[in-house]
């Protein structure tokens, strides 16, 4: 996409690559540019309106609080909530020592596969409290 854009913004280039373009095709290029363009500007246009609107409406909020005799530092204390903290893993209820390697489990979710076979083979899932 670069390449493309450099050949757009640069004049010499851009003559080069449309020399081969019949004047019908150039007009139509041109009317489809066209198009972009106020398409736009009428985007520029409607966030410029957005903006305008915003800002008069905090300066309509900032004119009250005066009026009330709040300030900006009044409202920090009761705006902005901490978010909750993550609460610790739970500590392994379960372990079963399969090849050499340890496998734990809390006891909550869903069970894994070496403590499901060997409670199939008959253990007692208290055989392998921690």
């Amino acid at each position: 996409m670069s390449d493309f854009l450099e050949i757009l913004t640069h004049g010499r280039r851009f003559k080069a690559a449309v020399k081969e373009l019949a004047i019908e095709d150039l007009k139509e290029l041109a009317v489809k540019l066209d198009k972009v363009i106020s398409e736009r500007d009428s985007q520029a246009e409607a966030e410029a309106e957005a903006t305008a609107e915003r800002n008069a409406k905090i300066d309509e909020i900032r004119k009250q609080m005066e009026a009330v005799g709040l300030s900006i530092d009044d409202l920090g204390a009761t705006a902005v909530k901490p978010a909750p903290k993550k609460r610790a893993p739970r500590p392994a209820k379960y372990a079963i020592d399969v090849n050499g390697e340890a496998v734990t489990w809390t006891g909550q979710g869903r069970m894994p596969t070496v403590f499901k076979n060997e409670l199939d083979k008959g253990r007692s899932m208290d055989d392998f409290l921690i």
